[in-house]
């Protein structure tokens, strides 16, 4: 009975508004969302993990009515949908959006202005006025046909690579950093930044010849050495000394393991760490512990930093997003994306992160394709 007052009032605005035919059938009666159906504490995540459900399209509120275009998967997710981790069983799953405003009731928005967000898994809807202050504006950087910068290059895995980099790390031209991960959509970041802004000998770690070559023919790393031909920590220290034999200055850790006790005994004196992943941990029910010898620190002049993406991906610090848009539009910074179509793809997408499936950015369109229905 309501879906049929519903477009009872929809038919009836159409019919003495001709304008809003277009928007008024696009927009279904129903919304889509993504539902965790049971926390995961050990084991790989994958499509028995999630559902797709129908609610009611929500009505605007005092803010904005979005359309979800694209949606992200992280790594940072796994832990997450643990029975201790934040996202719970039976509700939406929470991450990096990005998409288009359909109505508005606050005049900083207008409809069609396209956003980058952290929003429930939920295609359409209400947004309060209350939250939009973390919204990021992506109107004049990115079109809908390319609104997947807004979860990659612009969104979350920029950022990381962005103020790890830049901040964290401070590089110098000429000085060696060697990035783990290099195949994904952080490490891929962190190495292109490294080289082609800031004129650093680039050595990759990725899993495979294919990933490596296209970590050095593609992002024009220097080097590229595959992890899985190392069998154990010593194997990967020996081969990070023969691309490095004087040592690294940085290391980007995206890994965990034995990269970061290969990455420790190869740092020189006034070396840097900056850790934002250990994904070889993530599907793990404990953490690996990792040895580190702080009295070797002392007289090196060595700094290990944990850090989150927040304050540059908001624009608290630095200037992310005019910045990444100008490399990315110079080719200093080339997009690499690996795409799943629908939201129901999202535990085959989130699965990929984990089996070597993807490269670069792994992105959801939560349509067949990126450019909205309107």
């Amino acid at each position: 009975m309501f879906a049929l007052t519903f477009l009872a009032y929809r038919m009836r605005a159409i019919w003495f508004n001709p304008g809003l035919i277009a928007y008024q059938l696009a927009v279904p009666l129903m919304a889509s969302a993504l539902i965790l159906r049971t926390n995961l504490n050990e084991g790989v995540p994958g499509p028995e993990h999630f559902e797709v459900r129908q609610y009611p399209r929500p009505q605007l509120g005092d803010g904005i009515l979005v359309q979800l275009l694209v949606v992200s998967a992280d790594p940072y997710m796994r832990y997450r949908i643990r029975s201790d981790g934040d996202y719970k069983a039976d509700a939406p799953m929470l991450g990096l959006v990005a998409g288009k405003v359909l109505e508005t009731n606050v005049p900083e928005w207008k409809v069609g202005d396209l956003f980058g967000a952290e929003l429930p898994y939920i295609d359409i809807q209400a947004v309060p006025a209350s939250r939009l202050r973390m919204f990021r504006r992506l109107t004049g950087l990115v079109s809908e046909e390319n609104i997947s910068l807004g979860i990659g290059a612009l969104g979350m895995p920029g950022s990381t690579a962005y103020g790890g980099l830049t901040d964290i790390l401070r590089p110098k031209s000429g000085e060696v950093i060697w990035v783990s991960g290099a195949a994904g959509a952080v490490g891929s970041m962190v190495g292109m930044i490294a080289k082609h802004v800031f004129g650093c000998t680039v050595i990759g770690s990725a899993g495979g010849p294919e990933k490596c070559k296209l970590v050095t023919e593609r992002f024009g790393f220097d080097y590229c050495l595959d992890y899985k031909a190392c069998k154990s920590t010593r194997d990967l220290i020996t081969a990070l000394a023969k691309l490095a034999p004087s040592g690294i200055d940085m290391y980007f850790e995206n890994v965990g393991g034995m990269h970061f006790e290969a990455a420790m005994k190869c740092l020189r004196p006034n070396g840097r760490v900056a850790v934002c992943g250990v994904i070889s941990d993530y599907n793990k029910p404990k953490m690996t512990p990792n040895q580190i010898y702080i009295s070797n620190m002392i007289y090196t002049s060595q700094r290990v930093e944990g850090f989150q993406c927040f304050p540059w991906l908001s624009g608290e610090r630095g200037n992310f997003l005019q910045d990444m848009a100008k490399w990315v539009d110079e080719g200093k910074v080339k997009v690499e994306e690996t795409v799943f179509d629908g939201l129901e793809s999202f535990g085959s997408a989130f699965r990929a992160l984990f089996e070597g499936g993807n490269t670069g950015k792994v992105v959801v369109r939560v349509q067949s394709s990126a450019k909205s229905k309107l």
